[in-house]
């Protein structure tokens, strides 16, 4: 079975502060337990969870602000449905624009819109 393990974003150590901060305001996720490696960073894991971190958060001078031919369109979380009203309250208070979506044929909503460093990033709240 194929399934994504874990999203990385490497950035100068500030930009992942901000970056974190963003992530553990909006999707319940904490900082946990990460190797020692030999730059600083985060791994990020659902709140209680400290078996699966989603996402990692790597310090690099390498990398600069996204570029226009960037490819990855957006990451996609799939967030319980009971914290919908709650990450829309969040967004807004942060001034976040989002988009909004239904889809009906697969009984789902979703929101768009973009992290502190312009990654797309996708919450999909699935109706059973």
């Amino acid at each position: 079975m194929l399934r994504i393990d874990h999203i990385n974003i490497s950035a100068p150590y500030p930009v992942l502060l901000e970056v974190k901060n963003f992530y553990c305001r909006l999707f319940n996720v904490e900082v946990g337990p990460r190797p020692n490696f030999a730059r600083r960073g985060f791994w990020l894991y659902p709140a209680g969870n400290d078996q699966d971190a989603l996402i990692h958060l790597t310090e690099s001078n390498q990398h600069q602000a996204p570029v226009a031919n960037q490819y990855l369109d957006h990451i996609a979380f799939e967030v319980s449905l009971t914290e919908k009203d709650n990450l829309v309250q969040q967004l807004e208070q942060q001034a976040i624009e989002y988009q909004a979506v239904y889809l009906a044929d697969i009984k789902a909503h979703q929101l768009f819109f973009k992290d502190p460093i312009g990654n797309g990033v996708e919450a999909i709240f699935k109706y059973l």
